[in-house]
């Protein structure tokens, strides 16, 4: 998800629960929990998920109604459909946990939606796939790092599921043929904190 979500203030959900861990700006370090050890990058993993699908799912939406091209339309519904089921579900594991979740996209994502909703025919098509690609690249790390690496059970299985969907997504969206891989970003440098995928210029040779 994937921007500077350390440097915003975002607004949050909190899930009632049997119990409650503490957040991660209250406790830094590994908490224990009925399920696993949870580290900051679990808890920062589970907030990815839910600001992914909090942008995604809108960006889908547009492409299904905007979408020049059967493939982009395509694209939009396995975004649509993937983050829904994903966002169910990191909403359970959040309510397990006894974590506070994002409630609404960051800065960086309402930017990138008001893009997408500006934008019209084939610019519409370029910036959709090339965004949303970007944006799938830089948290795909994190979810492997994740899931090789927790001993958190609840978050092992998100990330499972999550794994999966953003493997879908990153697939349907190349189909497009849109996505110019030289300007891609690369895995962020730390997992710590999201990093903010860049938006790819208009024109330029499709790589």
């Amino acid at each position: 998800m994937i921007s500077t979500a350390g440097a915003l203030i975002v607004p949050v959900v909190r899930s009632a629960g049997a119990y409650r861990s503490p957040r991660a700006d209250e406790t830094p370090g590994t908490v224990q929990t009925p399920t696993g050890p949870l580290t900051p990058l679990d808890r920062d993993f589970v907030k990815r998920v839910r600001l992914a699908g909090l942008w995604e799912i809108p960006a889908g939406r547009m492409a299904l109604a905007k979408g020049g091209s059967t493939e982009v339309r395509t694209a939009g519904q396995h975004l649509v459909d993937g983050h829904t089921e994903l966002d169910r579900a990191v909403l359970d594991t959040a309510q397990t946990l006894g974590l506070e979740v994002p409630g609404e996209p960051s800065v960086q994502q309402k930017a990138w939606l008001k893009q997408l909703d500006d934008a019209q025919g084939a610019e519409f098509d370029r910036l959709f796939a090339n965004i949303v690609r970007n944006a799938h690249g830089q948290v795909f790390a994190v979810v492997a790092q994740v899931r090789a690496g927790t001993q958190n059970s609840t978050v092992r299985d998100l990330a499972t599921l999550a794994n999966s969907t953003v493997l879908d997504h990153m697939t349907v969206l190349e189909a497009t043929r849109l996505v110019r891989f030289g300007d891609l970003s690369g895995p962020p440098a730390g997992t710590s904190s999201p990093t903010a995928a860049p938006v790819p210029a208009p024109g330029g040779t499709q790589r």
